[in-house]
């Protein structure tokens, strides 16, 4: 089978021929019928710091957030069953994921998982956002909801309305909350009423009069750090997802004086996921998706990569 596989730093993604995977004990193969594109794709490309997560050898089929149905059943997951829809949670339980280190991911037809990662898809909820809510979904929705608090009455900003962020606003507005959104993109800005925001800008700091009580950040870059931290009121959290750049500046001064909590947010739990597909099924939740074939899968990493992307980039591939 063909799958596209990173291999190293600067180097675009090859499209190989890979042997089709088996199910070993503990685990199922998982027949990808879709499989999302993330930014976080592009910075493994690009950036070196990602070249930590491939100690195991390269080269690696890339892709972190797929959905299927099941294959193959491995010895001890009898509780699955061949023709099963599911939805893959990334991360593994020993701290690696789908698409890094010793697991290849759903840049390929054909997948390796386990209880792990292993979520029930809804009949209601199709391939496309099945994959989708694997990572953009499961991250946004951890950050915001179980590490953020997220309820009703409660006043939030939310920093990247792209595929993350849409997903985490949406979610908190639909949890009754007071949501701000903060997008570079004009065209983007453009979805805050579908969202349900109450306000929308270029900055978050435009909203640091409204007594912000919880700022999450899905951009990552850099400035957007230490705007968010400009924005929060007294006794505010942050919440750190987005990784555009892997550093950023913080204002000491207003960490201290404001008393803020600040916590990183990686990906989230199958029970995240759970909750996600409810709202998906509900037919509530419905982010932008822009659908490509397998082969287009690199031109969109280009396109995430120059940036003004409206939606996920969702692979559809065939039966």
């Amino acid at each position: 089978m063909k799958a596209w596989q990173f291999t190293g730093t600067g180097n675009p993604l090859e499209l190989n021929e890979v042997a089709e995977p088996t199910a070993g004990p503990g685990e199922v193969v998982v027949d990808v019928k879709a499989s999302g594109v993330c930014h976080s794709d592009v910075a493994t490309l690009d950036d070196e710091g990602w070249m930590a997560l491939f100690q195991q050898g390269l080269p690696r089929t890339m892709g972190h957030e797929s959905a299927g149905v099941v294959s193959q059943v491995g010895e001890g997951m009898e509780h699955w069953q061949v023709g099963d829809r599911v939805g893959l949670a990334p991360m593994m339980s020993d701290g690696t994921a789908l698409g890094y280190g010793p697991w290849d991911g759903g840049f390929g037809p054909k997948l390796r998982a386990t209880d792990d990662n292993l979520v029930k898809l809804p009949d209601a909820v199709p391939f496309d956002l099945g994959a989708m809510a694997t990572d953009a979904g499961l991250t946004a929705y951890h950050a915001i909801m179980t590490l953020g608090g997220a309820k009703p009455g409660m006043k939030i900003g939310v920093i990247g309305l792209g595929g993350l962020g849409y997903i985490g606003a949406r979610v908190a507005a639909l949890a009754g909350a007071e949501v701000y959104g903060a997008e570079i993109n004009p065209a983007t800005r453009e979805l805050a009423g579908e969202i349900g925001l109450a306000g929308v800008a270029e900055s978050i700091t435009e909203f640091a009069d409204k007594g912000l009580e919880l700022v999450v950040d899905y951009a990552g870059f850099g400035t957007t750090t230490a705007q968010g931290v400009e924005a929060l009121a007294k006794f505010g959290t942050f919440v750190q997802v987005g990784m555009g750049k892997l550093e950023a500046p913080l204002d000491t001064y207003q960490l201290i004086t404001k008393q803020l909590t600040i916590k990183g947010s990686n990906s989230g739990t199958k029970e995240d996921l759970e909750g996600l597909y409810e709202l998906m099924a509900s037919g509530e939740l419905t982010p932008p998706i822009n659908h490509i074939t397998h082969a287009e899968i690199p031109e969109a990493i280009d396109k995430l990569r120059a940036g003004g992307v409206i939606g996920r980039y969702v692979a559809i591939y065939e039966a």
